[in-house]
């Protein structure tokens, strides 16, 4: 197995469980020392910690509140000093109806932008900063297929989110790849989550997997070895990138 990320600090967000969980595995096994951020779940990121062998750190905040990516880098900075990369991958999908009140519907909206969205781009801001600062870094932002062609009535806010977050890899890409700091994005269609086996219980594999040419979703591992990849300091043209990791179920 490839050690590429030997010495390099990574921060993941929402890596307690499911696809973050898994990049956080394989970032410690191609030899990163990964800082694992979580909201709620503090015993699933102990675990999580213990499962890599304790060879990286745990840091809880709270991305749904407008200080609270602050609030992270603050505490990740404190403790880690030097980090190399950051992964924005911790995401939520709420489901809202055009029938909803006017204050439910704006709540879904602004809760979703704040974690999905304003979360990664405060973390890059300060990242940014810091990478300029310290011989540059990689950002690697969690979007997905529902940011490229769209998304269901009832989860419109969770795919304008995405597709606010490959906006912001490209901006980032244009404006700062001069200073070392490179970014790119990722895009999965379905992972086989703990949301995706909630759907396949109420409708069935059929119904998830019906266009995806493949007939498999992915799963986190796949991903998380994408992300590793890409984290790699030899990957810097994949600059502005994003990559499709969805079966043929979106072709562009």
């Amino acid at each position: 197995m490839s050690t590429s990320l030997e010495g390099k600090t990574i921060l993941v967000t929402g890596a307690s469980g499911g696809i973050g969980a898994a990049i956080i595995e394989r970032l410690a096994v191609e030899g990163a020392r990964p800082i694992i951020h979580y909201g709620r779940d503090k015993d699933g990121a102990e675990a999580l910690l213990a499962r890599i062998g304790g060879d990286g750190l745990t840091v809880q905040a709270d991305l749904s509140t407008s200080d609270g990516p602050f609030e992270l880098w603050r505490k990740v900075i404190g403790d880690a000093g030097r980090v190399h990369g950051l992964v924005n991958n911790a995401g939520i999908r709420m489901e809202t109806s055009v029938d909803a009140s006017p204050e439910d519907w704006k709540a879904a909206w602004q809760k979703e932008f704040q974690i999905n969205f304003f979360a990664a781009a405060d973390l890059s801001k300060e990242a940014i900063r810091h990478f300029k600062a310290n011989g540059g870094g990689r950002i690697v932002n969690m979007a997905s297929r529902a940011g490229q062609r769209g998304y269901a009535a009832d989860a419109m806010p969770y795919g304008a989110t995405k597709a606010a977050l490959v906006n912001l890899t490209k901006s980032i890409a244009r404006s700062f790849g001069q200073d070392g700091v490179t970014a790119i994005a990722i895009a999965p269609g379905w992972v086989r989550t703990d949301m995706a086996e909630d759907f396949i219980a109420t409708h069935g594999k059929a119904a998830a997997v019906a266009d995806i040419p493949i007939g498999e979703m992915a799963t986190p591992s796949e991903i998380a070895e994408l992300v590793a990849f890409v984290l790699r300091p030899t990957q810097a043209s994949l600059n502005g990138a994003t990559l499709d990791v969805n079966g043929g179920s979106y072709l562009r």
